[in-house]
């Protein structure tokens, strides 16, 4: 579907009220990455809500997208990119695409983005809308998150934008050295945690805040077992 057309005053309007998100629900709430807040000041996330949304667009809160799937809020894309640890051209995998907001986010400072999403429709969808917002750097695949992205693999960077109920080893073992992973786990109690690969000695985890995700959907290949931090 092709982006609608702006008038001058809304285009400034909307990038008005996308620098004062940035600054009164992110920046006041601890993020401090420079090419995060870059990233969060320059995307428009109008672009990725429902036409009958763009006016909520910039409000701090998540907001439906359909099929019963959310864009989330602006200050948990920024946290969750923060904790990333993303310094520029890195080659990152995100599970579950969604509106592919997160993708533009990503995108905005790693060198490749891969985003994996279960829904056939949804995929088609944020790859065309990405692609019209000059986006070419991601790359949007249909299929299993719980799988992970394994073509592509290592990847400096994963994050997983739904909550799976535990941490998947196959998600876990396509990180590359030293790179982390940044997800939701939980069902009615949600945690959002940060993962690192540490060579040889393994997986260390952290907790950040309690969160609250969409399932995730699909589910693993096989029983997966969270390794012990």
């Amino acid at each position: 579907m092709p982006l609608e057309a702006m008038t001058y005053s809304e285009s400034l309007r909307l990038s008005e009220e996308r620098r004062k998100m940035v600054a009164e629900q992110i920046v006041s709430r601890g993020v401090k990455d420079p090419l995060v807040l870059a990233a969060m000041r320059t995307v428009p996330r109008h672009e990725f809500v429902p036409a009958e949304l763009k006016d909520s667009a910039y409000r701090d809160a998540p907001l439906p997208i359909g099929r019963e799937q959310t864009i989330s809020q602006p200050y948990i894309v920024a946290l969750m990119t923060e904790s990333l640890k993303l310094e520029g051209g890195e080659k990152v995998l995100e599970i579950g695409t969604g509106s592919g907001y997160q993708a533009a986010v990503l995108a905005e400072i790693a060198g490749t983005v891969h985003s994996v999403e279960f829904n056939d429709d949804i995929c088609r969808e944020a790859a065309d809308r990405l692609a019209q917002l000059g986006y070419h750097d991601v790359v949007v695949h249909q299929g299993n998150g719980f799988a992970g992205w394994p073509a592509e693999a290592p990847y400096d960077a994963i994050v997983v934008t739904a909550a799976p109920d535990h941490v998947p080893m196959t998600i876990l073992q396509q990180l590359a050295h030293g790179g982390r992973l940044v997800l939701p786990v939980g069902r009615k109690s949600q945690m959002l945690q940060q993962w690192v690969r540490e060579g040889e000695r393994g997986f260390e985890s952290r907790n950040l805040i309690p969160v609250q995700f969409v399932p995730m959907l699909g589910g693993p290949p096989r029983p997966a077992t969270q390794p012990t931090a």
